[in-house]
């Protein structure tokens, strides 16, 4: 049966504000996600995604519960930015490997990947790229409009072709690795690949030092070489060989059926899987404070209210003080001044009175409009009417004289 040891670590590295990457391992599964999208929706890709990849695995440890968890991870980020227009064009890489059951007492390690992370093997000092990168520039280097050297500094090497929550239809590629004792694994991110060449990348994970102080190693190096991105790695070292030559790529459609990243640095050998129960309470603990967060993120936004907008009338998303750090934002206004409503009406706006949708509170916004254009000026209407007097004078039996006298009247309406 194969087995391997592991350690894991992610950073932040020198550049970015947060870690947008994710990260698991354990006695079968490893798995490193690289979100994108920005600050709180790369690092809810990435999160997402690796506990719908967990949680598939761990009620079916095979080739196709691992197909199904990045389905799953594929369909709940897509939901996930529909239903959060904030979130919008979030998306993720995925990097796996399993140690997939094949038969009773029999596994194989099996990757599988979407993205740019990368894969490795390193075998007496040699290293070996497992996967492919996902990228508009790695597609020219093997359609041969550019060479390696190029593609390095491409402008387009960080532009994906595939990723995790951009499309229905999702193509994993999946490969059964073909292991021997000793032989190590290295799992990582583009921010270590992108600050290590090769040969520095073989010579400190294939280091003779513990795995946690070669994975430590690996992310320093990678911070001394600038560290513009988030770096993430997860080293593999087998115990057991395995002979394997599968290659399958598979076009999958994601079917219709949350979060920090979970990261391990342990190390030890692979036994009758006693970490399920502490992996399972942090996949718990991870869901707890994503359900908070959401909660709260949903509360804070829920309302809409009329404040004052500097001069103007606006119309405020949010709670009026805010809820923890979630402020209130500006989301409409009109050109009227505040200065010139009704004394009445500029209490309202300050009151900050709640209601459900921007369209209420753009209506009652209008109304109070309209009280302001209603008395803006008291209008006197002069209306003149003549009114027609007629007076007969009798000066001879057979003639009459008409005297007629216009008396002009004015009424104030």
């Amino acid at each position: 049966m194969t087995r391997w040891r592991y350690a894991a670590a992610t950073d932040t590295g020198l550049v970015r504000e947060t870690n947008q990457d994710a990260v698991f391992v354990d006695d079968s599964l490893a798995i490193v996600a690289d979100g994108m999208g920005g600050h709180a929706a790369g690092e809810v890709a990435s999160a997402m995604a690796v506990e719908a990849i967990y949680n598939s695995f761990l009620t079916r440890p095979t080739v196709e519960g691992l197909l199904s968890g990045i389905q799953d991870a594929n369909q709940v980020v897509l939901s996930d930015a529909k239903e959060n227009p904030e979130r919008f064009g979030m998306g993720t890489t995925v990097m796996v490997v399993g140690l997939t059951h094949d038969g009773p007492g029999v596994t194989t390690p099996t990757m599988l990947h979407v993205g740019d992370s990368r894969a490795y093997q390193l075998r007496d000092g040699a290293l070996r790229q497992l996967s492919a990168d996902h990228s508009v520039a790695e597609e020219w280097v093997r359609l041969g409009r550019l060479t390696s050297e190029e593609a390095l500094t491409h402008p387009r090497r960080h532009q994906l072709t595939r990723a995790i929550g951009v499309d229905d239809n999702i193509e994993i590629d999946v490969m059964s690795l073909h292991v021997q004792a000793g032989d190590r694994i290295l799992l990582c991110s583009d921010g270590l690949s992108n600050e290590l060449d090769p040969a520095h990348l073989a010579e400190l994970a294939g280091a003779d030092v513990s795995l946690d102080t070669a994975v430590s190693n690996l992310i320093d190096a990678a911070k001394a070489s600038g560290g513009r991105d988030n770096i993430s790695a997860v080293l593999l070292e087998f115990d057991e060989a395995h002979e394997a030559t599968r290659e399958i790529n598979s076009t999958m459609s994601a079917a219709p059926p949350p979060l920090e990243a979970t990261v391990s640095s342990r190390q030890r050998r692979r036994g009758p899987r006693p970490t399920w129960r502490s992996a399972v309470g942090v996949i718990i603990l991870a869901a707890v404070v994503w359900a908070f967060f959401f909660i709260v993120h949903w509360y804070a936004y829920s309302t809409y209210y009329l404040a004052p907008a500097g001069k103007y009338i606006g119309v405020y998303e949010g709670q009026p003080n805010g809820v923890l750090w979630y402020k209130p934002r500006l989301v409409w206004r009109t050109g009227d001044l505040m200065a010139d409503l009704q004394p009445a009406a500029r209490l309202s706006v300050k009151a900050t009175i709640a209601e459900p949708s921007i369209v209420a509170a753009r209506n009652y916004a209008f109304f109070l409009r309209g009280l302001y254009l209603s008395s803006r000026t008291p209008t006197t209407t002069t209306t003149t009417t003549t009114v027609v007097t007629t007076t007969t004078v009798a000066t001879a039996p057979n003639s009459t004289t008409s005297t007629t006298v216009t008396t002009p009247t004015t009424a104030k309406g």
